[in-house]
């Protein structure tokens, strides 16, 4: 499997095989909030050299490229690799898909996509080959005292059970997932709500509030004025802004 490590990054390497400029913009970014470190070849044979000079973790590699297509490259790194492959098409096809899967890729993924959809699906590849000893970035996640099970999407804190809603659980992921990180409002609409959500971006300090319900004292999400939030590695000291600047002013369930 990839060696991540080589740099001191201990994160999961994805290698992103892609010509498209907007989707590079749209993927390195959210990739790393996900907590993966990536590299970025804009086209067939550099893919195939940097995947071949420094396997990665997985890569996501897209079928229409410059100088060679995605089949190509996947082909050729099958006969000296089997790192997992996540292939990216515009082309909605049964049998483009089907190639896919026959010449080595792990899973296809169809443009356009949800970037949740992708994350998603390079995690489930990652637990497949958890047996290389290589996994998904945490199963189980962990900040302060409270607990993050990826599999059963459900919180713990002292020992007792949290149920969370959907979207309450992937606010919660993002924040564990950027320690001591203060994330902007429109990071996280992106993250959790989507990058074509057309909402009131209020709606972020609907469902913070929910979570400080759900989760209990000491509150472990801090509200940084006029930047966004975030949550300590360590329980803030007593005294310090734990609490929101919002409070008073928040709506009522969106």
């Amino acid at each position: 499997m990839g060696k991540s490590g080589g740099s001191g990054d201990e994160r999961p390497e994805i290698l992103i095989v892609e010509d498209e400029p907007g989707i590079v913009e749209f993927l390195v970014p959210g990739l790393g909030y996900e907590g993966f470190a990536t590299r970025v070849a804009p086209d067939g044979p550099t893919g195939l050299r940097m995947a071949m000079e420094k396997e990665p973790d997985l890569i996501v590699l897209d079928l229409m490229l410059p100088g060679m297509d995605g089949f190509a490259v996947c082909r050729s790194l099958r006969e000296h690799s089997d790192v997992p492959v996540i292939m990216l098409t515009a082309r909605d096809e049964l049998h483009d898909r089907v190639h896919g899967l026959e010449i080595g890729a792990d899973d296809y993924v169809t443009k356009p996509f949800h970037f949740r959809e992708l994350a998603a699906r390079i995690r489930a590849v990652l637990r497949r080959r958890k047996g290389d000893g290589q996994a998904a970035p945490g199963h189980t996640l962990q900040l302060q005292e409270i607990e993050l099970d990826m599999d059963l999407r459900l919180a713990r804190r002292g020992g007792h059970d949290i149920s969370l809603t959907r979207r309450e659980f992937e606010l919660l992921e993002l924040l564990m997932r950027n320690p001591d990180r203060i994330l902007p409002r429109d990071t996280i609409l992106d993250r959790v709500w989507g990058h074509d959500f057309m909402g009131d971006d209020n709606i972020i300090e609907v469902y913070v509030r929910y979570l400080r319900q759900k989760l209990g004292e000491p509150n472990p999400i801090t509200t940084v004025r006029g930047a966004g939030y975030v949550m300590r590695s360590q329980r803030p000291a007593a005294g310090e802004a734990s609490a929101s600047p919002e409070a008073g002013k928040e709506g009522g369930h969106a």
